[in-house]
């Protein structure tokens, strides 16, 4: 019986060990799932200074067990948006293999001079695989520049020129009124349908639901990465990238 309750029993003496100073209610908890599992209140003394005794000799799993923990919640929070995320808006705002069998989300923002880093990064990555989709969502947390930016951006999607603009944008600048009007007439878009498009709800919905997303998801800047089941906020780089990607496809 010992045995077939012992994770029970071991989980109550490790929530003793790190939490002695929580409420009763918490240490009655614990209690009552060892005696649930058959273990009378001398083994589950014995099994706590067991893990005690444990956990003092190999502290190193302590981080390990933390990691362990933020990877599960990283990946439940990832599978309850995964499939709004890596949808592409209007159907374009993607690079690279359209059928890959492994889909990078980045958050960027055009204000970002790490997101202006990592275009190069990107490029790099999906002419090298060719069986990557790089899906853009915009995240224009910076300035209200980046904000007109990220709407022309939206904009260009609409009309099918969406990875054309994201390349020439962080090309041209800073997004500034100019820099913005620049980079949008650079490859040809509809400025009147550009702007009609920019002033109606779906365009501000869509940043809207960018950084609503990016809340949850505790993104705390640009660029932010979501690969297979793995998140990232930060300028990773090439061989970052690569890796997540090679995580993400060996886990298919």
């Amino acid at each position: 019986m010992i045995m077939a309750g012992g994770g029970l029993a071991i989980a109550a003496a490790i929530g003793i060990w790190f939490w002695q100073s929580s409420s009763a209610s918490t240490t009655d908890a614990t209690s009552k799932a060892a005696l649930a599992a058959g273990i009378d209140a001398q083994q589950q003394k014995a099994i706590e200074g067991i893990v005690r005794d444990y956990i003092l000799k190999n502290p190193e799993i302590i981080p390990e067990a933390v990691e362990l923990l933020q990877n599960r919640q990283k990946a439940d929070a990832i599978s309850a948006v995964r499939a709004t995320i890596e949808k592409p808006f209007a159907g374009n705002a993607f690079a690279g293999n359209p059928n890959g069998d492994v889909t990078v989300v980045e958050y960027s923002d055009f204000a970002c001079p790490y997101c202006k880093q990592t275009e190069r990064d990107i490029a790099r990555l999906i002419a090298e695989d060719k069986n990557v989709k790089v899906v853009f969502r915009e995240l224009p947390i910076l300035s209200e520049a980046s904000n007109d930016a990220a709407l022309m951006a939206l904009a260009a999607a609409k009309q099918g020129k969406y990875y054309a603009f994201h390349k020439t944008m962080f090309a041209t600048g800073r997004p500034t009124p100019s820099t913005i009007n620049a980079a949008a007439n650079e490859i040809g878009l509809d400025m009147a349908a550009a702007r009609a498009f920019i002033a109606s709800p779906e365009a501000k919905q869509e940043i809207q639901s960018n950084i609503a997303i990016a809340q949850q998801m505790r993104f705390t800047g640009t660029p932010a990465w979501v690969v297979g089941d793995q998140s990232e906020v930060g300028a990773v780089g090439y061989d970052g990238l690569k890796e997540m990607v090679a995580k993400a496809r060996a886990a298919n």
